[in-house]
């Protein structure tokens, strides 16, 4: 049965790595939903999250693939349950539409907020589930989004062990 997996994969900043790394997605034949990329809680060590819909099975043999390559620290993977995420989309629209309360109620009611306004368009940010931005851009649209852009799933497990608990006991296991 195939379950929307969160893959958090953890490695040096080292070029073609990303490529590598999603080359082993391809082979296998595997969609990647979502990935985003950004340096964690440790110097110098960069955070992959990479969220695809596929079985247990696979997801276990893709992040033992992934941990093989050498600029790889660790890699984890977690079921939506056992995470906590959130996406950010950016709306850009016509300032005029601006001008009813309707819109302004719109992104009160959504908890989103007004980043940008010029002469002739204002952008607008929302941090929230997929189906919330999803359901904001609906509600906008009906005045002209003139741009919509939305990051990857940035998400943080809710297992406490943490990746400097593994990489000291990695280092334990060398020695």
């Amino acid at each position: 049965m195939e379950t929307t997996f969160n893959i958090s994969v953890f490695t040096e900043n080292s070029i073609g790595i990303l490529n590598r790394i999603t080359i082993i997605f391809t082979r296998r034949h595997l969609n990647i939903e979502s990935i985003t990329a950004s340096e964690c809680e440790i110097k110098g060590v960069y955070r992959y999250t990479i969220v695809l819909n596929t079985t247990l099975d696979q997801v276990k043999k893709v992040v033992s693939q992934i941990e093989k390559q050498v600029e790889v620290l660790k890699a984890f993977y977690h079921t939506d349950e056992q995470v906590v995420y959130q996406e950010i989309a950016l709306y850009k629209i016509r300032t005029d539409a601006f001008t009813n309360g309707t819109t302004e109620k719109i992104i009160r009611d959504h908890h989103a907020r007004i980043l940008s306004v010029d002469k002739d368009f204002m952008i607008i940010e929302k941090t929230g589930q997929p189906e919330e931005l999803t359901h904001l851009f609906d509600e906008l649209n009906v005045f002209g989004v003139l741009e919509f852009v939305r990051s990857g799933r940035v998400a943080i497990s809710k297992p406490m062990k943490t990746l400097e608990a593994y990489l000291e006991e990695l280092a334990e296991n060398h020695r």
